[in-house]
């Protein structure tokens, strides 16, 4: 470092554009906060494709204000000068003795080369990257991981990759399969990607060079020196849609970018949003529960997908876990419990509220796994079986039938993963369905909760492609039915087929007097009320954010087109399995 510009300034040393030459001599670059006393610091490192001189500010304001106005505490103590989305404020670090580590992943930002998002190319470099700098003479050995997302979710691979001196890794809101978590849900082409590549990608790819962004503090160009034109941005990058869109099946693309959990030795915080229903909530807790690390804990919120990372909350528990591996300080993680719920409630003047309660596993032990039978005569949900066979008919691509249980006689918990065994048949060879957990008022108005992104979202959603209803008795749990997509098994019309359904793990607390419901749809979920934008998000958000299954290469009406039959009673017993959770005597 001694031969590179390196500034004092905001009680930092700064080195901007550290060059970090790869095995394959690829050259990466990243930005170095380090305290201003010479000595030897653990580091805080992230790896991700946003453009690491970006200003949060300037690439995702809509998210920037709402947070600020939201969650004050987030943009305290510091300047806010150095503030980039998704990864650690080192004015909140550094003086606390941590070196920050910002690097540019390769095709992204100021780091030239192939832009290939998750693949064993980018663990690799993670894995030298982590070996660089914990070589470093500012380095006290020990590496540990933080960021929230993308820069979380590859944190999965980097420790399954083993490098020797990752040490610790919070991973905050990370998907851990790149199949089932957010490209294919049930076997569904998820649109985020495409949109996100448009939106968050492609504007920050190295060579968009002077068309791009400059670097608030040092004036450079966040996406390099270089400005190619777009035949050679094009050229130069993974078409990522393409990819998806025709890889119906989980093959070696997708098996490449997602971990072997069975790997994942180094002690592990994953922090759960109850309302990324769509992308990352699953990964967090497959990731936690299937890990072999035996330090490991699970840490569950709600609100948006940014800001309880920045708040003083969401500081405070990373900085416990990371100051106890990292530093080896009595901070008191020694006697931390292994899970902690930010219970949800229904909201009380408008604003959502949530509890904090300990737990010493996932799912909870004292869960009482309740059945409620679905009756597709009356539409209810009934905790005693259907006494005759039924069926109810919707429209494959409509909002399909809504299932609702008497007004509750006791206020209800609902936390853990939820499942759903239905017998349908389908007037063509398959059928999509869409399954929603919702919670009605003594009015009859849906009650809807903060997601990740999207304001107005229900409690919980699952989704399943009926050709892809095979499942692995090995992996299958009874509230988590685990299917292999490696074979299509299309649909006789007019026969009956039982399919097992997961529901991503949610939480909320039900009063008495309300409803749950259960809703089988042909289509994504849509909240009745006015869209809300992103200025990071292609389109607006009705309910389901930017998660949505509306590409017809992928649902060609045709085949996804026709009508749906749900069959109820004694020789087709549909049910909905949820974890109700009993208060602790």
């Amino acid at each position: 470092m001694k031969t590179l510009k390196t500034e004092m300034r905001d009680g930092m040393r700064i080195a901007w554009d550290v060059p970090v030459t790869m095995d394959d001599g690829a050259v990466l670059r990243a930005d170095v906060f380090l305290p201003l006393a010479e000595d030897r610091y653990p580091a805080i490192l992230s790896y991700g494709p946003y453009g690491k001189g970006l200003a949060f500010q300037d690439g995702y304001k809509t998210a920037w204000d709402i947070m600020c106005r939201d969650n004050p505490d987030a943009v305290a103590g510091t300047s806010n000068r150095y503030a980039n989305w998704e990864v650690v404020d080192p004015e909140k670090w550094v003086p606390d003795g941590y070196a920050v580590i910002r690097f540019d992943s390769r095709g992204a930002g100021r780091s030239p080369g192939f832009l290939c998002h998750n693949n064993a190319r980018e663990t690799q470099d993670i894995y030298h990257c982590i070996e660089w700098a914990a070589a470093q003479p500012w380095c006290s050995g020990k590496v540990g991981m933080n960021g929230i997302s993308y820069y979380a979710s590859n944190q999965w691979r980097a420790a399954a990759a083993q490098p020797p001196h990752l040490a610790a890794i919070c991973v905050w809101e990370g998907w851990s399969d790149s199949y089932r978590d957010g490209n294919r849900h049930g076997g569904m082409v998820c649109v985020f990607r495409k949109n996100w590549q448009d939106m968050q990608v492609k504007t920050v790819q190295h060579g968009v060079g002077e068309r791009g962004a400059k670097n608030r503090i040092n004036d450079e160009l966040v996406c390099g020196p270089e400005t190619l034109s777009e035949a050679e941005l094009a050229a130069n990058r993974e078409d990522m849609w393409h990819e998806l869109l025709s890889r119906e099946m989980e093959d070696d693309y997708y098996r490449e970018r997602t971990p072997d959990l069975a790997k994942v030795m180094v002690p592990l915080l994953s922090a759960a949003n109850w309302g990324g229903q769509g992308l990352h909530t699953r990964g967090n807790f497959e990731g936690f529960m299937r890990a072999a690390s035996r330090d490991k804990w699970l840490e569950v919120h709600g609100g948006s997908h940014w800001a309880p990372f920045y708040t003083n909350y969401g500081v405070r528990l990373q900085k416990k876990f990371f100051g106890h591996f990292l530093k080896g300080e009595d901070t008191g993680w020694d006697r931390q419990p292994r899970v902690l719920l930010q219970v949800r409630h229904v909201p009380e003047n408008g604003r959502e509220r949530f509890v904090e309660r300990h737990e010493h596993e996932w799912p909870l032990a004292r869960t009482r796994w309740s059945r409620f039978h679905l009756d597709s005569q009356q539409l209810q949900l009934s905790t005693e079986p259907v006494a005759s066979e039924q069926s109810a008919t919707y429209d494959a691509t409509g909002d399909g039938l809504t299932f609702r249980t008497p007004p509750l006689t006791v206020d209800t918990e609902i936390t853990g993963p939820s499942a759903l065994r239905l017998h349908v048949s389908s007037s063509t060879a398959d059928a999509d369905l869409f399954v929603v957990l919702r919670v009605f008022d003594p009015a009859g108005r849906e009650v809807v909760f903060q997601g990740a992104l999207d304001p107005h979202t229900p409690i919980g959603q699952g989704w399943l492609r009926a050709s892809h209803r095979k499942l692995d008795p090995a992996l299958s749990l009874p509230y988590r039915p685990w299917h292999t997509h490696d074979q299509k098994q299309p649909l006789t019309p007019g026969t009956v087929y039982a399919l097992d359904i997961e529901i991503w793990p949610t939480c909320i607390v039900v009063p008495r007097g309300y409803i749950i419901a259960l809703t089988v749809r042909g289509r994504d979920y849509v909240w009745d009320g006015a869209a809300t934008t992103l200025s990071n998000m292609k389109n607006p958000m009705r309910g389901c954010g930017p998660f949505e299954h509306d590409d017809e290469t992928d649902r060609p009406p045709a085949v996804f087109g026709g009508r749906v039959t749900l069959h109820t009673g004694p020789a087709h017993p549909a049910t909905l399995l949820l974890p109700v959770i009993p208060p602790r005597r």
